[in-house]
Parts: C-alpha cells; sequence; structure tokens
C-alpha cells in the first residue's frame, strides 16, 4: 500500500463492512423481537379460544352441575390440553378451588392468580407466574342458564414454551443474517477492490494533498490553461486563462460559447482535431492558442486548450519589420548614393564638371526637400522615420509615396506609445502599397503611376492618421472584415504562415485606445484612424479593455 495510512480502498471497505455488519445485527433483532411478539400473540390467541370453548361446553356445565365435578372435568381437560397443545387448562369454582390441573395433586387447592375480572363477567388475559412457572393465560366465567358465573376456566401456554418455539426459529434467522453479512462484506470487497485500481491504493490524505497541489500548479502557470469536457462546457480554467479572455468571474459549468469569446477562438477551442499554434487576435491580446482532443477507449472527454499571451513579441517582431525597413531603406540609399556618386565622378572625368555639380546638387535637393518637410511636419521622431523608411521602399517597389502638405503632428509623448504608431501606420502603408501593386486599377489611367498619399493632423483632441491610393478598393464587406484576423487579398503564403495579421493589429491597437477606424472608396481606397490624444491606455486593464470593446470600424 503507498501513502501515508490506510487506503481510500481499504478504508471504505472497512466502513462497509461495519455498517453492513450494524444493519444485519439491528435488522436480526428487529426479526427477533418480531417473532417474540408474534409467538405470544399467537399463544394468547390460542389459549383465549381454548377458554371460550371449554367455558361454552355443555359437558363442562353438566359436569359442574354434579357433586365431584373433577371426576368427569379432569380427563375431559386433559384429553383438551393434549390436543391444542397448551401447557394448563384449568377449570375452577368461583372461590379458586381447582376442578382440573395438569398435576393431579394440586387439584382441590386455591388457583394461584387473579380471578377477580372472570368473577365480574369479563374475559381477561395476563402473563402471570403460577405454579409451572410465568406464563401466558386467559381466564373466563363459565355461565349458567340464568346467565351466573358458576364456575372458571383458566387455559395457559408457560413462557419456557413460548421460548423454546423462538429457539427453533432463531437458527434460520440466524443463517440468513450470516448469508445477508457475507453478501454485503463480498459486494463491499469487489468495491474496494475496484476502488483500489481506480486510486492506486493510495491514502485520502495524499488524495487530498496531491489534489491540492496540482489544482495549485495549474492555477500558478503562467500560461492559460481550460479544460473543457465533451459537452464543451469548461472544467477547469486558470487564473493565468482568466486574465487571457478578460474573464472577470470563474467560468467553470459554462458553456465556451456562453463566454463572450470571438467565434473564432470558440471554434478553435471546441475543435475536434488538434490544433497547433494558432494565433488569434483580441481586443487587447494577441493569443496563441493550441487545442488538444483527449479520448479514453477510443471515447470523446474533452479538450485541453492552452493559451500564450503573444502580444508583446507580435509588438517586438513589428517593430523589428520596421528596423528591418528602415536598414533596406539605408541599403538603397547607400546603393543609390554609390550609383550617383559614379555618375558624378564619371561626368568629372570626362571633363564636363558643371553638368556633374548640377546633377548632384539635384539630386540631393530632392531628397533633402522630401526629408526637410517631414522632419519639419512631424515632430514625432518614430513617426517621421517610419515615413522616410516607408518612402525609399515604396519608391524601389515602383509606387509613389506622397506625404501630405497638411501633415503635421506635434509629439504623442504620454497620449500615444510609439510602438502603436508603427503598428497603426505602417500596416496601413505596406497593405496599400501592396493593393496598388498587385491589385488592378479602378478607374486610374494607365499614365498614371500607382501612387499612395498619406496624411497626419491632429484634429482637437484626437489624432487622425489617411492613408490613401489609387489601387483597386474594396466593397463593403471587405471593409468590415479587413480588421479582423485573417483577412487578406493576397494568396496564401503556405508554411510560411498565415496572412492578414497586419490589419488585425491594427484593429486591435486602435480599440485599445478607444479611436475608430473610417473605410472609404473614392478612388481607391481610403482608411483614416482617429485616436484620442488624452485617452488613459492601461495594457490589458479594465480601462484598455473597456475602451476596445466600444472600438470599431465604421
Amino acid at each position: 500500500m503507498s501513502g501515508r495510512g490506510w487506503s481510500l480502498a481499504r478504508q471504505l471497505l472497512a466502513l462497509q463492512a461495519v455498517i453492513v455488519g450494524l444493519l444485519v445485527v439491528a435488522g436480526a433483532v428487529l426479526a427477533y423481537l418480531d417473532s417474540e411478539r408474534a409467538a405470544v400473540d399467537r399463544a394468547r390467541q390460542t389459549v383465549t379460544v381454548v377458554a371460550l370453548t371449554l367455558a361454552d361446553a355443555p359437558s363442562v356445565r353438566s359436569a359442574l352441575a354434579r357433586p365431584d365435578p373433577s371426576r368427569a372435568l379432569q380427563p375431559y381437560a386433559e384429553r383438551v390440553r393434549r390436543d391444542t397443545r397448551v401447557d394448563f387448562i384449568t377449570i375452577m369454582s368461583t372461590s379458586g378451588v381447582r376442578y382440573t390441573h395438569p398435576t393431579p395433586d394440586k387439584i382441590g387447592k386455591t388457583f394461584v392468580g387473579n380471578t377477580a375480572p372472570a368473577l365480574a363477567g369479563r374475559t381477561f388475559s395476563e402473563t402471570y407466574t403460577g405454579t409451572l412457572g410465568p406464563s401466558v393465560r386467559t381466564v373466563t366465567p363459565v355461565f349458567d342458564d340464568a346467565h351466573r358465573v358458576v364456575a372458571l376456566v383458566a387455559v395457559g401456554i408457560t413462557i419456557r414454551a413460548i421460548s423454546a418455539e423462538l429457539q427453533d426459529r432463531a437458527l434460520p434467522l440466524a443463517a440468513v443474517a450470516a448469508g445477508v453479512l457475507a453478501a454485503g462484506i463480498a459486494g463491499s470487497w469487489l468495491v474496494s477492490a475496484r476502488l483500489r485500481r481506480q486510486t492506486r491504493g493510495v491514502a485520502p490524505a495524499v488524495l487530498r494533498g496531491m489534489f491540492d497541489y496540482y489544482e495549485a500548479i495549474l492555477h500558478a502557470v503562467r500560461e492559460g490553461l481550460v479544460l473543457l469536457d465533451r459537452d464543451g462546457r469548461v472544467v477547469l480554467c486558470n487564473d493565468a486563462a482568466r486574465d487571457l479572455l478578460d474573464l472577470e468571474r470563474d467560468p467553470t459549468g459554462e458553456p465556451a460559447d456562453g463566454l463572450g469569446l470571438p467565434a473564432e477562438l470558440v471554434g478553435a477551442m471546441n475543435s475536434a482535431e488538434p490544433r497547433s499554434d494558432e494565433i488569434h487576435v483580441g481586443d487587447t491580446r494577441v493569443l496563441v492558442v493550441n487545442t488538444a482532443p483527449v479520448r479514453s477507449r477510443d471515447r470523446a472527454m474533452g479538450n485541453v486548450v492552452t493559451l500564450r499571451d503573444h502580444t508583446e513579441l507580435q509588438a517586438l517582431m513589428g517593430e523589428l519589420d520596421t528596423v528591418r525597413g528602415f536598414a533596406e531603406s539605408l541599403r538603397s540609399q547607400a546603393h543609390e548614393a554609390a550609383n550617383r556618386l559614379h555618375t558624378v565622378v564619371s561626368l568629372v572625368e570626362i571633363g564636363r564638371p558643371a553638368q556633374a555639380v548640377e546633377f548632384a546638387t539635384a539630386e540631393l535637393r530632392t531628397a533633402q526637400r522630401l526629408t526637410d518637410r517631414v522632419v519639419g511636419a512631424v515632430r514625432e521622431p518614430v513617426l517621421a522615420a517610419l515615413l522616410l523608411g516607408k518612402s525609399t521602399e515604396a519608391a524601389e517597389r515602383g509606387v509613389e509615396l506622397e506625404v501630405a502638405e497638411d501633415t503635421t503632428i506635434e509629439t504623442t509623448e504620454g497620449a500615444i506609445e510609439p510602438r502603436d504608431l508603427v503598428t497603426i501606420l505602417g500596416n496601413l502603408i505596406d497593405n496599400a502599397v501592396d493593393a496598388v501593386i498587385e491589385g488592378p486599377p479602378d478607374g486610374r489611367a494607365a499614365d498614371v503611376p500607382p501612387r499612395v498619399r498619406v496624411s497626419a493632423r491632429t484634429e482637437e483632441d484626437d489624432l487622425v492618421m489617411e492613408v490613401r491610393d489609387n489601387g483597386p478598393g474594396m466593397d463593403q464587406e471587405a471593409a468590415e472584415e479587413m480588421f479582423r484576423r485573417g483577412w487578406t487579398t493576397k494568396a496564401p503564403e503556405g508554411p510560411a504562415g498565415p496572412r492578414g495579421l497586419g490589419l488585425a493589429l491594427v484593429g486591435q491597437a486602435v480599440r485599445r485606445y478607444g479611436g475608430r477606424i473610417e473605410v472609404e472608396r473614392a478612388a481607391g481606397a481610403v482608411v483614416r484612424v482617429r485616436l484620442p490624444m488624452r485617452h488613459p491606455v492601461a495594457a490589458g486593464g479594465d480601462a484598455g479593455a473597456g475602451a476596445a470593446r466600444e472600438a470599431g470600424t465604421s
């Protein structure tokens, strides 16, 4: 036996054996007492019937009228006593002098017992100790033709005879009780044996400790864990999962589709097939979801769902993509600068220094003009760097990225996180550039190059960022779906990963600030984002979550 003390199966066996034993003993005692009561009742009924029969017998009345009643009554009474199996029949005078008795020496002596009720004309029964010991007896009067009491008849059965009868019945009763006890203990042993196999012979204290430890561990781990039964109801939801799913109460016992979670996430949690590292974008978090169905003996038991917070990692990946874009832009600019330098050197070598100076200064003026306009209008350094990098990147892809003349942004320090600006504006620009390159023009003339126009400005207490392109545009259904996880107009990437996550992150960031997204179709597509500059952001907190629920697209 493993564990401390008796195992749960052994304790259950002992408890059931005690209970079965007590029940059997109590049943046997009750049965014995009931048999005893029934035997006494039968004896009382028998002696009463015999006494009344003798008192009404004509032969008894005629014998009482003779000078020596005992001569006729004694043989008659003994014959009736043997036939009815009673212990004594005493016929006596009204003064109590016996005419009959099983022991002839007692004839003529006074009856030992109560006779007053019978002398009053009533038949009565009692348990009394007479010459033959304790007995159940009935005394009844004998009436003459004038209804006067002329004699008394007493009939009795000794307690010893009743006890002997009970002993004869006690043996079968004891055998039945022993059989019931044996069957009960055998059944308890079978139950305890099965329980022992299920619990591996572990003591209750150890089981309780193991359960407490396991539950504490499941609730303490940082990874979210949700256990669902085969009906889709929550069996366990640890603290990390409640935080990741923004659940205010313990959802144990509730169906997963009744927790207010996105339909895609509920579908992944209830999936009958394994799901591995699926990314789901919520209002405030990016979650990595894994679902593993649990089966026992080819029968579905439910699902084990693990949740990991991918928000910070996704934000860092976005920043890394931006840095990569900056590096790529610098590489492109260095390549272009080398080409221009070679051109200038070649012009000087062939004796045309004036043209070399004019070529060099023209290129510098063009690049400097864009830099001066962006840096002068946008005081937020991260946003300025993003626009310069995206301009170079778009130019390499054959797209003209135009920064609107009215673009002017003061610093957003303390109001909007720079990484969220990179997420929102960077993904919108990338999506617009992809749209004008991959999609067919929507009413655009053949000589009009692909163009993306970006503007950002402060209107009252809102930061308004707008990205406009002259691509194919989008229909209303796409406008409603584009900021959900997985929306894309691009071809699948295959094993590299899912497409359509960038715009979902845009929607998440906007909802977190309590902003809104406006989508229009005018010779292409126009996406306008409004972010409150004074909106407090509590990442993952109540304020952020509440604002996220109010945000949306229009």
